[in-house]
């Protein structure tokens, strides 16, 4: 039943997303929500300037139908194997909604930097303000629900109890991972392809530890990945725009919680953290110092500058994912 459950899941989402390529793509033409480059790019990524964005669209509509009718298949019967597993349901609808309330906040960053012509987008404190607004309304409901626990495990390390510093400590987390995974996404195919090796990792995770509604997310992100590299891939001929990028790390985050195991992301997410650790440092060393750590930042930049092709920078980062989250594996197997 379960293996059945996760085919139809990952075929749906795979095919509805590289399906909808066809339909969305020449309409986004039409409406010519192009991206627009910024000054302080690389000079050569001038040459995309007007490629379709909010192409994120075409995934997450892919994964949530996936998602949906895969949790329907496995509740379809009496007896279901989910049915009766209510932090399970939670945390998977609670996931997809975390994951959705990101993608309609990059939505309206995206709108406003297309259609307003604003390239900056939303402000960050506007941006700050409603992530969070999203983040407290996902844990108050995993609360509500009965996921009271302030246990944290550290992988290969053991537990420790937060007690009242639990919650912001992971807010700040989920906060910070979200908008790691959309400083990824500079460059074609290395954010989907990034989060489809993550996807996978959680699949094998789920698996392996019967997590069947956690491992339908997994499933569907990956296969939703994978459809929309069909036209991400370098060169591009869609962007996923912060539309994308905030969904995709809303999802991240769902899988890492949904298994009752965030810091597990940490192995997982490595690039993520890598992209956004790269920023910190270059802000505060040239704040500080007047100097550069990096050639440009995120860290993608830095190796294009040093002459990486966009190919090379997303295989080089998909095999460092895949190496840091099958240790993510080896982590929540000994759990």
């Amino acid at each position: 039943m379960t293996g059945l459950v996760l085919g139809v899941t990952a075929l749906l989402s795979f095919i509805i997303t590289a399906g909808l390529g066809f339909v969305l793509i020449p309409f986004l033409r039409r409406l010519k929500f192009g991206q627009t480059i910024k000054e302080i790019g690389p000079t050569w990524h001038k040459n995309k300037q007007g490629t379709p964005t909010m192409g994120g669209i075409m995934f997450i509509i892919g994964i949530v139908i996936a998602s949906i009718t895969g949790w329907f298949i496995a509740n379809g019967t009496s007896g279901g194997i989910l049915s009766g597993d209510t932090q399970t349901t939670v945390r998977f609808v609670a996931g997809l909604c975390l994951a959705l309330a990101m993608g309609i906040i990059g939505f309206a960053d995206d709108y406003i930097k297309v259609v307003k012509k604003r390239n900056l987008g939303l402000t960050a404190r506007q941006k700050t303000i409603l992530q969070f607004l999203g983040i407290i309304a996902y844990l108050a409901v995993l609360y509500l629900a009965g996921d009271t626990s302030t246990i944290v495990d550290f992988p290969f390390l053991g537990q420790v109890d937060f007690g009242l510093f639990y919650y912001p400590l992971v807010a700040v987390g989920i906060y910070f991972l979200v908008n790691a995974v959309n400083l990824t996404d500079g460059i074609d195919g290395l954010a989907s392809s990034v989060t489809l090796v993550v996807g996978v990792a959680f699949m094998v995770i789920c698996a392996l530890l019967s997590f069947t509604g956690t491992g339908i997310l997994a499933t569907a992100l990956a296969a939703g990945c994978l459809g929309f590299l069909v036209w991400n891939l370098h060169p591009a001929k869609v962007f996923m725009g912060d539309t994308g990028s905030m969904f995709l790390g809303g999802m991240v985050v769902a899988l890492g919680m949904g298994i009752g195991f965030p810091l597990l992301l940490v192995l997982a997410g490595i690039i993520y953290i890598c992209e956004a650790l790269s920023v910190v440092i270059q802000v505060i060393s040239f704040k500080t110092t007047g100097k550069r750590v990096f050639k440009m930042s995120p860290i993608h930049h830095h190796f294009e500058m040093c002459g990486w092709s966009e190919g090379k920078i997303v295989t080089v980062f998909s095999l460092v994912a895949a190496v840091f989250c099958a240790l993510a594996v080896w982590a929540a197997v000994l759990r």
